[in-house]
């Protein structure tokens, strides 16, 4: 550490110390650095990231993957990680300890307290800029921190360091606001520099025809194709052949209590003697394998349910109902009514039961935020559909409008029908627009589909035209693409106009890309 380092730690360090802390309140709350309008968790990012020059809003996109800006009380994770920052106390990880020692600030206090929490994380996240040469120009672009966002999440491969990294700056180009803290929707172009070339498993599972060499996609499962396939640890598991010795009669429900890609990396860690055959994200529904169904995966907690059961977890924590979106509980009803259907197991809560509900269970998830009538519904395909839904391709009729700047390709497989548009970014907007017609005022969830190319735009605008304005969000099209992908829930008006465009104005590099748009009432 440099004296000017340690100087920061230092004054960090008193100020906490003279001021006491309490749950949820910073310690910094009265210094001039905080603004006065900011909640005690905003203010607690402003002065954490002043304090290690780290930038304040990179700071919260990666709590935001992590925890959703929720320190749990202080109680652990999975693979015991604490607080908004999750800070790691584990035999492979040792996040917490290195926090504790760059801030000097007792473990405890870390744990427990949100402010010192975000301090330590802050403390963490600087530290492994220091050691990759970042230097004070560089760490003013927050694109630039993206290799040390993706060792902050210790990953057991560079394809799990690249799937927590791109969660952390998708989370930048689509904005937060949660628990008080906000967080604009920003262009961000992530330097993602040796880690382009890893497997990206954000991207359709299986390779597509035309798809870049150099660019990679996930490995597809074979059991479940939609999944990508990523093996947990031969430690974690048991090797068996049920499909023809077992009878496999039961789905079982969990909580990961920790992040998508902190999950597979924690059943990829010998030492975590757990694994699920499948887990599932919470932003989009992607779903990966780690356990072949015929083998038996240690999910359940006991030995008799593990013989005859296939587990699937679910990115986020039992107490907090915002991991628990509509794509999460749509992909993994659909997973399990495809399994219900291989296997003979009854689509009913006797046949898909809860980790609590397991004979001699300690675990309470999925708890009381899971909506089992929802989930239900949808893998029986009763009220499974939203109560309205639009798609707009670039080649449907009357619906679709761009200038002649944009032009027309069939190079990716991964596209949305025939073709897609492309144009190049410039200053000035030029958008390709959507058009709907939006039956009745309220809120719509609005999801886009691109094919994803090295060479696509790092930063996409997407224009919504919201009953309070026009909102943007931004996209890199360079990865996740040949899905839906949710861009987020809006108020629209009713009526038919253009709801939503995308723009060419960004300072992000690359081709701006406009497939189609699904636009849904539930």
């Amino acid at each position: 550490m440099t004296l000017a380092r340690t100087r920061l730690a230092a004054l960090a360090t008193s100020i906490l110390a003279l001021l006491p802390l309490t749950a949820g309140q910073p310690a910094w709350s009265q210094t001039s650095a905080v603004a006065v309008d900011e909640s005690p968790l905003a203010a607690a990012f402003t002065q954490a990231a002043a304090a290690h020059d780290v930038p304040r809003d990179l700071l919260v996109a990666l709590a935001y993957a992590e925890t959703h800006l929720d320190g749990h009380n202080g109680e652990p994770s999975a693979s015991n990680g604490y607080g908004v920052m999750h800070l790691v106390s584990n035999p492979t990880n040792h996040s917490l300890e290195k926090a504790a020692e760059l801030t000097r600030l007792p473990a405890g206090r870390l744990k427990s307290d949100d402010a010192a929490n975000v301090l330590g994380g802050a403390a963490v996240l600087r530290a492994l800029a220091d050691e990759l040469g970042l230097d004070e120009s560089a760490r003013k672009d927050a694109g630039r921190w993206y290799k040390a966002v993706a060792k902050y999440g210790n990953a057991s491969s560079p394809e799990l360091a690249r799937l927590y990294a791109d969660a952390v700056y998708e989370q930048l180009g689509l904005g937060i606001d949660l628990r008080g803290v906000q967080v604009e929707a920003q262009e961000v172009t992530a330097d993602r520099g040796e880690y382009a070339k890893t497997r990206d498993l954000n991207a359709r599972a299986g390779k597509q025809a035309g798809d870049q060499a150099d660019a990679p996609v996930a490995i597809a499962s074979t059991d479940y194709p939609p999944a990508a396939w990523v093996a947990a640890s031969s430690s974690n598991y048991r090797v068996s052949s049920r499909e023809t010795s077992y009878n496999i009669d039961r789905v079982v429900i969990h909580v990961t209590q920790g992040s998508y890609a902190g999950t597979i990396s924690w059943f990829q860690n010998p030492s975590a003697q757990v694994s699920a055959h499948y887990v599932v994200k919470s932003s989009n529904g992607a779903v990966t394998q780690m356990v072949r169904d015929k083998d038996v995966a240690w999910h359940a907690g006991n030995s008799t349910y593990n013989n005859r059961s296939i587990g699937i977890e679910h990115e986020g924590f039992v107490n907090d109902a915002s991991w628990f979106t509509d794509a999460m509980y749509r992909s993994s009803a659909a997973l399990t009514r495809y399994l219900c259907d291989k296997y003979g197991i009854p689509k009913t809560r006797t046949g898909i039961v809860g980790h609590n509900e397991v004979p001699g269970a300690t675990h309470t998830d999925p708890g009381s935020n899971w909506n089992w009538t929802t989930y239900m519904n949808y893998v029986t395909g009763d009220g499974g559909t939203p109560s309205w839904t639009t798609t707009v391709d670039n080649t449907t009729s009357g619906q679709f409008t761009a200038s002649a700047n944009w032009g027309t390709s069939a190079y990716s497989s991964q596209r949305y029908g025939a073709d897609y548009r492309f144009a190049d970014p410039l200053a000035a907007s030029d958008p390709a627009w959507y058009s709907a017609t939006i039956p009745s005022a309220g809120t719509y969830q609005v999801e886009v589909w691109y094919p994803a190319d090295p060479g696509y735009n790092s930063s996409a605008p997407y224009i919504v035209a919201t009953s309070g304005g026009n909102q943007t969000v931004y996209v890199d099209q360079r990865s996740g693409g040949g899905a839906w992908r949710s861009i987020g829930s809006f108020s629209l008006n009713a009526g038919t106009y253009n709801v939503v465009g995308v723009s060419r104005w960004t300072s992000g590099t690359g081709y701006v890309i406009a497939d189609a748009v699904r636009i849904s009432r539930q």
